[in-house]
């Protein structure tokens, strides 16, 4: 009975490596934000869950990830063991930076995440309120300065259509942007802006800590354990949320994309994912197949709306 048992137990086991596909996710940003930490998430959920029995993440940065993207388009074709994560940013950058590939150049498999943006002021600013920062915008935008990520990303997207929702012309805006998160964290306590807009995630401890004061929130909606008014509470009809999704090689077969699309499936439904979205703050917005891919070009088509008014993308 008991080598029976074993021999079951081992059986299992030759199964399971021979079932699991090995995945490669490329991060296509630096170590440590939100691409890296959504790619190393999945990394742990996808092993954890024995959903995959090997997962690698290889970071390929730049140009608000069409460096990477470009990168996967042309060496994974056909590969149903290469994935990438991606999102909205990536969707202003290929717009932004002209970039020859797009994601139509990929199998975009699913959304996962969305995380709404916040705006802070340093502690000891005058503006109060999101209000008072209106205020100011209006009077004279180019005096309002905004630190936040890449150009046509998430944050400067929502700069502009604050802008526009009070009534000033986008293309006014004093947006700085930081290749990074410590970066714009830096500037925004040390007095160097008036403002700083990104995930709320990036500015967490600086609000609890009393250093940073939070404003506003993108959402809809008050969010639970976020002590702070939405945008739309402070008069403009302004909702915006950075989401990330997965997305496989170019040339897979039907039944590959099923395969992968399946995997991705079991890792969104996983209880170590759904723990994960709790402790890092992230919405669950998991959308896949035909949904996903139409939710996926009008946003593509909005962002391009939305760009052209900035004013950089002509």
């Amino acid at each position: 009975m008991k080598q029976f048992l074993i021999a079951s137990i081992l059986a299992g086991a030759v199964a399971f490596s021979a079932n699991a596909a090995d995945y490669t996710i490329i991060a296509p940003a630096n170590p440590g934000g939100g691409w890296d930490q959504t790619a190393r998430s999945m990394q742990t959920s996808l092993q954890q869950e024995g959903i995959s029995g090997n997962v690698q993440v290889q970071n390929v940065p730049g140009a608000g990830g069409t460096i990477g993207l470009a990168q996967f388009a042309s060496q994974s074709k056909g590969n149903p063991n290469a994935l990438i994560v991606g999102g909205y940013v990536m969707v202003g950058a290929i717009l932004t930076n002209k970039s020859p590939v797009s994601l139509k150049d990929v199998t975009p498999i699913a959304r996962l995440t969305g995380e709404y943006e916040a705006i802070v002021v340093p502690a000891d600013s005058p503006l109060k309120s999101m209000g008072d920062l209106v205020e100011a915008l209006k009077k004279d935008p180019g005096a309002v300065s905004w630190a936040g990520g890449s150009a046509g990303g998430t944050d400067h997207i929502a700069v502009g259509l604050i802008a526009k929702a009070a009534g000033v012309d986008p293309t006014k805006i004093n947006y700085i942007a930081y290749s990074g998160g410590g970066e714009a964290l830096a500037a925004i306590l040390g007095n160097q802006v008036t403002a700083g807009i990104s995930g709320y995630g990036e500015f967490e401890s600086q609000v609890k800590s009393g250093t940073l004061r939070l404003l506003a929130v993108s959402s809809d909606a008050r969010i639970d354990g976020i002590d702070a008014p939405t945008i739309k509470e402070g008069g403009l009809d302004v909702v915006v949320q950075n989401w990330r999704m997965v997305a496989a090689a170019p040339g897979l077969t039907d039944e590959q994309k099923a395969a992968v699309t399946a995997d991705v499936e079991k890792l969104a439904k996983s209880a170590s994912w759904q723990e994960t979205l709790k402790t890092k703050g992230w919405q669950d917005t998991y959308l896949a197949g035909p949904a996903f891919e139409e939710q996926l070009a009008k946003d593509v088509s909005a962002t391009e709306g939305i760009l052209k008014e900035i004013g950089l993308v002509q």
